[in-house]
């Protein structure tokens, strides 16, 4: 976990390998939440559909599985 120190203005510099795991480049909009004594950044995606593909991995394709769900349906 990186330890970051912050500015008198408040400012931290988000460290490079989390920046390119998230996307995150000159002028990303970020949310800021205080939830339960922690601060959380949130990237706000610009393309919310094609940043976030392939996150799903794991398991079938949710698309073959509809299809294979109406192909079922329809021979009932």
């Amino acid at each position: 976990m990186p330890i970051v120190k912050t500015t008198e203005k408040g400012q931290v510099v988000i460290p490079a390998e989390i920046r390119k795991r998230y996307h995150i480049t000159k002028g990303t909009k970020v949310i800021i939440l205080d939830k339960d004594g922690q601060i959380i950044l949130k990237p706000i995606l610009k393309e919310p559909v094609k940043e976030a593909r392939g996150i799903f991995k794991k398991g079938p394709s949710a698309l073959k599985v509809l299809i294979q769900d109406r192909k079922e349906e329809a021979n009932n």
